[in-house]
């Protein structure tokens, strides 16, 4: 049994010199692949975490080979690795499983420290010096296998927020075959899905080492890790096995704003939601994983409150969906940043009836909301370490509900006020540029396009 522990970064970097990504193991039956990973927490921690991954029937298998399985498989489990080296930020990783090159390196320590940017800021670590992290590999053989195959077809990435939901909806015009992707999924995340009318999903059964949870609870370090970057290479992973060309998120342009700099580097909870790392995951995926799927997001052009509003015509799914990470996809909470935002979103293109049956009562009139309303709205310390939108947005959805009650609620009449948002000229221009907005930073097919764009501009009521 491990005793309790109250260690300083440096006292735990220096008893845990290395994290050891020593092996992985693939085991195949009729339903599941399983997979299984080992590191190795220097002098004596081990960590054996595991996924399960239905396969298809051997009739209808794309017939993806070991060498293609053995490589997609190792790099599911250097994204693994990150949830571990965060116990004790060794100052070395080293890689026994398989074969990284110099740039693929780079690239992993890039995704190292711009994923956990967020944990090393609430935990005071300062990533900057040259002997942070060192990543080495110790095998000489490559793994790398660009099998090609006869794919086609979407697989959907959903987490059952309005985000998936309001892909998912829309890509029904595309006449390709498709289907989701969820991992350990709530009851809700089950709904939407089942409404959406996908039903077979596949569902993903991801374990943690239960040592790291134990760790965690004697005071070892914890935080946000980029999972956005482990969907997208289980995205992938699972494309293959199952014969799908593109493997399709729901990140928007709001992701990519930061809440804050620290030691000189943009802190951004919503780093692997970002364009910037789809860029880099579209470039390391092609070279290492296989040049035949496709990963891009489908809401990339769009900002959140221009998804809010196509959300909002989507009335069948008011009891199903929820972003709330304290309700971990079965309740809103009511009290966190991510209900605020998502209320502060929805309140101009909902009636106050579906409002709160949705989210329980009035949130204007919770105080914690109202403080994390005014982070979002730039009036507070800093935004919110969550996935909200931009602090434009905020404001622009801040005007928009007070114009919506007419100055009947007094938290929204004190925003008007703090934000000077009775300027009814800036509000409009505001309005023009973020709900009328097209981002050209995206990497969607020209029929995906065409298919959003004509989303965006449909009348209401129209689904």
């Amino acid at each position: 049994m491990l005793s309790y522990v109250s260690m300083t970064l440096s006292q735990l970097r220096h008893k845990h010199p290395r994290l050891i990504y020593r092996d992985f193991k693939v085991k195949q039956d009729e339903k599941n692949l399983q997979i299984s990973f080992n590191f190795l927490l220097e002098p004596d921690i081990v960590f054996t975490p595991e996924i399960l991954i239905p396969v298809m029937n051997r009739e209808s298998r794309p017939g993806v080979g070991a060498p293609a399985i053995k490589n997609l498989a190792f790099h599911l489990g250097l994204v693994e690795a990150i949830n571990y080296w965060k116990a004790a930020c060794p100052p070395e990783l080293v890689v026994e499983a398989g074969y990284l090159s110099p740039d693929q390196i780079a690239w992993w320590r890039y995704l190292f420290i711009h994923g956990l940017g967020e944990f090393f800021y609430r935990n005071r670590i300062d990533f900057t010096t040259p002997d942070f992290l060192t990543i080495r590999s110790t095998q000489r053989s490559n793994l790398c296998s660009l099998q090609r195959l006869d794919l086609n077809g979407d697989l959907i990435l959903v987490g059952g927020g309005k985000d998936s939901i309001v892909t998912m909806e829309t890509l029904k015009e595309i006449s390709e075959t498709k289907n989701v992707l969820m991992v350990n999924p709530g009851p809700n995340s089950i709904s939407a899905v089942s409404l959406a009318g996908y039903q077979d999903p596949i569902v993903i059964t991801r374990k943690i080492d239960p040592a790291l949870l134990q760790l965690n609870k004697q005071g070892y370090l914890n935080g946000h890790t980029p999972f956005s970057a482990y969907l997208a290479f289980l995205g992938v992973f699972v494309a293959k096995l199952h014969g799908y060309k593109n493997v399709i998120s729901s990140n928007e342009l709001s992701a990519g704003e930061a809440s804050l700099i620290y030691k000189s580097m943009e802190i951004n909870h919503q780093y692997s939601k970002s364009f910037i790392f789809e860029k880099k995951f579209r470039d390391y995926s092609r070279r290492y994983l296989t040049d035949k799927v496709e990963y891009f997001s489908f809401l990339r052009p769009l900002y959140e409150l221009q998804i809010a509003k196509q959300f909002s015509r989507l009335t069948k799914y008011d009891s199903a969906f929820t972003s709330c990470n304290v309700g971990r996809g079965k309740f809103w909470c009511g009290q966190c940043p991510k209900c605020a935002f998502s209320y502060l979103s929805l309140f101009p293109f909902m009636d106050s009836d579906r409002l709160n049956r949705i989210f329980g009562r009035d949130l204007f009139e919770v105080p914690e909301i109202q403080n994390h309303i005014l982070d979002l709205v730039g009036l507070g310390g800093y935004k919110p370490f969550d996935c909200v939108g931009t602090k434009d947005e905020s404001v622009l959805a801040a005007a928009l509900a007070i114009k919506k009650t007419k100055n009947q609620q007094e938290f929204l009449i004190s925003l008007e006020q703090k934000l000077n948002l009775n300027d009814q000229e800036s509000v409009k221009k505001l309005e023009g540029r973020i709900m009328e907005n097209w981002s050209d930073q995206n990497f969607l097919p020209s029929e995906y396009s065409t298919i959003l764009n004509r989303r965006l501009l449909a009348k209401p009521g129209v689904s």
